[in-house]
């Protein structure tokens, strides 16, 4: 009973709790909603609530390499490639050297072999022909060569004789450190010729009477440096003596000094600066003259690979008249080198005395008077190459000359020459040149020069200068021991005063001359040389015919280091 009185009561409390519960609950409602009402009616903010929830750290997504680029557009500009190589052709004289022992330049990179020859040989109008060349040193720090010369003619006319001998040493020599280098030079020369141009021809002369002989001696001395310096200097003095005498009590004596030194400011710009001089004396049994010539010659150089531009003036002193002299060229190249540009305007002496006058003309009296030639020129031209064979040279020049030396026959058997000067000529030069060369096996040369003289103020022509002259050589050595060569050399419209004081010009000349050379033995060579092959009996000197066909044979005997070989 107790326990039913008891659950009784249990579930009247939890009724009453329940009602109370909702009754409760009801209110809160109530409230709420009067809370609500109220809030709005006043316009006072809503109460929120923030949740924050919990940090999780995470990564930046990383960016993905792109494997589908797109192809870069063509670029369509060709590039510009230099380059500097030196042209590769070979270059030779217009004319064939004697063979003969050079000095060698001293290069411790190439073996040098020490070899001597002795040529000899013997032709028509008696002419025996003598050569022989002798080395001596080691190469390296010294080259020694002597060369000799001497051959002789008699010609078909009376008198028409002549001989040369020529004696030559030549020697370089390396300083102990190998930073300079001398170089020593002697010689002696003696030509004799007779005066058989004389006219009328029934004029009798004896031999001794007719001799024209000189005899020239020479020295020089020379030293240059052959690497840079710390400070840049280059230089190259040298020294030469020369004395020169004929049969007539002519002689002569000449100082030639050169001081030559350039200054490596920056690497395209050098200062050069030359000191020079010659100083003559000329004497005979009638007449002394003293010649001297001295200037200074600083310019500046600035130097690129492509341009190369001088600039100066020279003072001078021609015995002791000043005259300053224009020093300004120019060269441009292009093309890699293939073709190079050039001009100038320079100033320079052709000194006249008694041993170049001779040289240039055998047949001349001797000289009362020595006026040096001052010579301006301004120049255009070009050269270059085409390809790897063809290579060519032009240039056109104005000269202005004065004191220029003419050459006229004597008034009365015409024998002899005199020398005149012109005061002052101009002279329009054109001279052109072009070579075609297959390395060492052949090559084919010709050259033209043009000189057109005017405005002369005392004699009508340039008598004795040549206007107009031609050469040519050829060059064949297919065959290791076989060597074919052929030379031309013609002239044209060369002027000369008749004795009435007129002018003519003489006939035009042409000489082609031919030779072989070939090996028969280790050590001999045979050698043919013709010249003047079409016989030809032209004259430089008005009254002075050359000899005709002249052919000589002989062989050459070459030894020394040769043998071991």
């Amino acid at each position: 009973m107790k326990y039913i009185i008891a659950l009784i009561i249990l579930v009247s409390v939890s009724h009453v709790s329940f009602a109370q519960r909702k009754q409760n609950k009801k209110q809160k409602q109530t409230t709420a909603q009067q809370e609500q009402k109220s809030s709005s009616d006043t316009a006072l903010p809503p109460r929120t609530v923030v949740v924050t929830s919990a940090f999780a750290p995470t990564l930046k997504t990383t960016s993905k390499i792109n494997f589908s680029a797109a192809t870069p557009l063509p670029d369509s500009t060709r590039p510009t490639l230099e380059y500097n190589i030196p042209v590769q052709n070979l270059s030779f004289a217009y004319r064939s050297p004697e063979l003969k022992a050079m000095a060698e330049n001293i290069d411790s990179t190439v073996h040098w072999n020490n070899t001597s020859y002795l040529k000899a040989g013997y032709g028509n109008y008696s002419t025996p022909y003598l050569q022989a060349g002798l080395s001596f040193g080691d190469g390296v720090t010294s080259v020694v060569n002597v060369i000799g010369k001497y051959t002789s003619s008699n010609g078909g006319l009376p008198y028409q004789d002549y001989s040369k001998m020529h004696l030559e040493g030549i020697g370089i020599f390396s300083t102990l450190n190998n930073k300079n280098e001398w170089s020593a030079n002697a010689f002696f020369d003696n030509s004799t010729q007779y005066l058989y141009g004389y006219q009328p021809d029934s004029l009798k002369f004896s031999k001794e009477d007719l001799k024209q002989s000189f005899t020239t001696f020479g020295a020089k001395l020379g030293l240059r440096n052959k690497t840079n310096n710390a400070y840049g200097i280059n230089y190259n003095p040298n020294l030469a003596i020369n004395i020169f005498s004929d049969n007539h009590s002519g002689k002569e004596n000449t100082l030639v000094f050169d001081l030559p030194v350039s200054k490596s400011i920056t690497t395209m710009l050098d200062f050069n600066v030359g000191l020079a001089g010659s100083v003559s004396s000329y004497r005979t049994d009638s007449v002394s003259i003293d010649n001297t010539i001295y200037y200074v010659d600083p310019s500046l150089a600035f130097k690129t690979p492509n341009v190369k531009i001088v600039a100066g003036f020279t003072p001078s002193w021609d015995n002791s008249n000043f005259h300053l002299l224009p020093n300004f060229t120019a060269d441009a190249k292009l093309n890699d080198e293939r073709f190079i540009l050039q001009a100038g305007w320079i100033g320079y002496y052709n000194k006249t005395t008694y041993e170049a006058l001779a040289n240039y003309n055998p047949f001349i009296q001797q000289p009362t008077v020595l006026n040096n030639s001052l010579v301006k020129e301004e120049y255009a031209g070009f050269k270059g190459s085409a390809g790897d064979h063809f290579t060519y040279n032009a240039r056109v020049s104005f000269l202005k000359i004065n004191n220029q030396p003419l050459f006229v026959n004597d008034t009365i058997t015409g024998k002899t020459f005199n020398t005149v000067y012109e005061p002052s000529l101009n002279d329009l030069r054109i001279h052109g040149e072009a070579g075609y060369t297959v390395a060492e096996q052949f090559s084919i040369l010709a050259g033209v020069t043009f000189n057109q003289y005017s405005n002369l103020t005392v004699n009508d022509k340039a008598y004795g200068l040549i206007p107009v002259e031609f050469t040519g050589s050829i060059r064949y050595q297919g065959i290791k021991d076989l060597l074919l060569k052929a030379d031309m050399f013609s002239w044209r419209s060369i002027p000369y005063r008749t004795k009435d004081g007129g002018h003519k010009t003489l006939d035009p000349a042409f000489d082609l001359n031919a030779g072989a050379e070939f090996a028969f033995m280790p050590q001999w060579k045979a050698w043919l040389q013709f010249n003047n092959i079409f016989n030809n009996k032209y004259e430089r000197w008005n009254q002075y015919p050359v000899l005709g066909f002249n052919m000589l044979i002989g062989v050459v005997y070459s030894f020394g280091e040769l043998k071991t070989k």
